[in-house]
């Protein structure tokens, strides 16, 4: 199994690493020829409106976009989400519209609100846990084919 990991920006390289130590082999994707033979695509987070402009720059926007609507399954965490969603209510550049879900970016708050504090979670055991709290988008509305 090949999955791809669009490498635009932020989380990929940790996910390429995740991805590795369970055996799959994941690569990198900046540019259009780098999605081929992919059997699945990941968009990690990131700065969504730093992410489309990047896929539009780099010529993947559509790419990606006719890949999802030929059955290619992508996986989009946090800004990938945002990308994949029909409708992003504050999105300045139009997403990949292939999810049909209602997005709404920045839903916890602004940069200015994420934090760290250290938590405790008995079923982890006595050392605190370090807990990392950003501005996450939600989903607003599915429709009813979403679960």
């Amino acid at each position: 199994m090949k999955i791809g990991v669009l490498a635009v920006q932020e989380a990929f390289a940790e996910h390429i690493a995740m991805l590795r130590r369970l055996d799959v082999d994941a690569v990198p994707v900046r540019l259009p020829e780098e999605l081929v033979g992919l059997d699945g695509l990941i968009i990690p987070g990131g700065e969504s409106t730093s992410i489309s402009r990047l896929m539009v720059d780099y010529n993947l926007m559509g790419k990606v976009r006719n890949l999802a609507k030929n059955g290619l399954p992508i996986c989009g965490t946090c800004a990938g989400m945002i990308l994949l969603a029909k409708n992003v209510s504050d999105l300045s550049v139009e997403p990949l519209g292939v999810m049909d879900v209602v997005v709404r970016r920045n839903a916890f708050g602004r940069q200015t609100d994420s934090f760290e504090t250290e938590l405790s979670m008995p079923v982890l055991g006595e050392k605190l846990f370090p807990g990392v709290f950003i501005r996450a988008p939600v989903v607003e509305q599915t429709n009813s084919q979403v679960s």
